[in-house]
């Protein structure tokens, strides 16, 4: 079985990045640490790591400037199209970079995006054929 279960972000400046995501709302975990944060959602546990250690534990080193695109974004599903512009609106009043207002998609849905301080991505997004679990996983698109 396929399952993704954790998505770890590596952190340039973990305090500012952890506070970022406490002020959306989001809860972390009793694994969280000093020197790492683990967020609980529906689905995905999202986790933050110093990149520095994250690239020591892949064997990897960083070659690329924290301000440049990464090649990956991440995706908020809502339940309603109106939570699009409503999370938008909590995004901004925190001081996320709002990449993309709000709008309706040619697939039926409505879409935003959005940059937390390090420039990761994020979409948010209602898909009116999306199926969500009991806990709010989805279950399909």
């Amino acid at each position: 079985m396929q399952r993704v279960s954790l998505l770890t972000i590596g952190a340039y400046d973990l305090p500012a990045l952890r506070s970022f995501y406490q002020k959306l709302g989001w809860e972390e975990t009793e694994f969280s640490s000093d020197n790492y944060a683990a967020f609980k959602t529906a689905g995905v546990n999202v986790t933050l790591f110093p990149i520095e250690e994250l690239t020591k534990d892949a064997g990897i080193q960083i070659t690329q400037n924290s301000k440049e695109f990464r090649g990956v974004t991440f995706a908020i599903n809502v339940d309603k199209p109106e939570q699009v512009d409503t999370t938008i609106e909590e995004v901004r009043s925190i001081g996320g970079r709002i990449l993309r207002e709000p709008s309706d998609a040619f697939w039926g849905g409505r879409t935003a995006y959005f940059a937390d301080p390090e420039n990761n991505l994020w979409e948010v997004a209602h898909n009116p054929s999306a199926v969500f679990d009991e806990r709010g996983a989805m279950l399909s698109f």
